[in-house]
């Protein structure tokens, strides 16, 4: 199962106005209006010392423009020519978002994680842990790929939603760490299923017991328990298989998976059973 992502540039836009209210804006504008300098290419900004106000309401106006590469160059020269200033601090995180909504995810998690570093303590630490996780949850690969980044994803949504359960951003992290969790299971399913056609029971056991001990709430869970049972049939481990089609059969009764696996034990003359002392019995606790 694919994670659905947020990629595209008109999703992001629609976040535009959210995302600098949620993350500084309010008087961001300095009341020194600057004028708009540059062309907007792609060119670096040659170093020229200017007020604080000028560098900043140009990358404001470059912001408003949706010249988002040209507003996280400014954003940088504020921090650059003026690192002790407040407008640097908050700068800081404008760039951050700029380089979130042009694709440079890197150069955006550098910004909001500096941004944590220097401002432990600051209003605005649970947006730029949830542009962490944005950043990072927007290059999501299928599940035939290194899943690292899913990782990455799921561990700064869990952070953030520890570390600020109430913020306005802890809602959509839970969801997004659901997301994460159920690609992450798929990516054990994956592999799991690989090793059972290729009569590995014992490596497919593994993977298909790290989605049943980790990821149990996913929607991977009923064909991990229905894969547990043919691998330990196949095995002749008849009361691990009883017991994963016993608890399937309680969980998931009309599932396709549990009529698959009571077939199989069938087969075997056998029936769902659960057995004390099975790991998976103990997995789900006082399920019965």
């Amino acid at each position: 199962m694919s994670v659905a992502k947020l990629s595209t540039r008109d999703r992001k836009s629609s976040r535009f106005s959210r995302g600098l209210r949620m993350a500084l804006l309010g008087t961001f504008v300095l009341t020194a209006a600057g004028t708009l300098a540059g062309c907007g290419s792609n060119e670096d900004i040659a170093y020229e010392e200017r007020p604080v106000e000028q560098i900043y309401n140009t990358a404001m106006d470059y912001m408003q423009e949706q010249n988002y590469y040209r507003a996280a160059k400014e954003f940088d020269e504020v921090e650059r020519q003026h690192p002790y200033s407040e407008w640097a601090r908050r700068a800081t995180l404008m760039s951050a978002y700029a380089n979130y909504m042009t694709n440079n995810y890197d150069d955006a998690i550098l910004g909001t994680q500096r941004f944590i570093q220097l401002h432990p303590g600051n209003k605005d630490v649970p947006y730029a842990l949830y542009l962490t996780g944005l950043c990072y949850y927007e290059r999501i690969s299928d599940v035939g790929r290194d899943q690292k980044m899913t990782e990455n994803a799921l561990n700064t949504f869990s952070e953030l939603v520890r570390r600020y359960p109430k913020s306005e951003y802890a809602r959509d992290a839970r969801l997004k760490i659901d997301l994460t969790r159920d690609h992450l299971a798929g990516k054990e399913m994956e592999i799991g299923r690989w090793y059972l056609n290729k009569h590995d029971y014992i490596a497919a056991i593994n993977r298909f017991r790290t989605v049943i001990l980790r990821y149990q709430t996913t929607t991977h869970t009923p064909e991990a328990l229905e894969r547990l049972t043919e691998a330990y049939l196949a095995l002749g481990i008849q009361p691990e298989a009883q017991t994963a089609a016993a608890i399937l059969g309680y969980n998931y009764p009309g599932s396709e998976w549990y009529e698959d696996a009571y077939n199989l034990l069938a087969g075997k003359g056998l029936k769902p059973e659960k057995h004390e002392g099975s790991w998976i019995s103990e997995a789900w606790g006082s399920v019965f």
